[in-house]
């Protein structure tokens, strides 16, 4: 179990708990159920490397505890 930290840089984060294996899609939709945002009109990001919904967190390399 890892926890996630996403900022929507207009002053809100979400902490996301998830596993390591869930794809970027399930990321979404936990952080969807949290905000109130569709899931499909969220992008993740780190830096300029936009995450793709089909790829694992673990296969991105994403820790314990990250922020996105």
């Amino acid at each position: 179990m890892i926890e996630v930290i996403c900022n929507d840089r207009l002053g809100k984060k979400v902490r996301v708990k998830c596993n390591s294996e869930d794809t970027i899609g399930d990321l979404k939709k936990l952080i969807a159920a949290q905000t109130g945002t569709r899931y499909d009109k969220i992008v993740l990001k780190k830096w300029y490397t936009i995450f793709k919904d089909h790829v694992s967190l673990g296969d991105y390399g994403v820790s314990l505890r990250e922020s996105l």
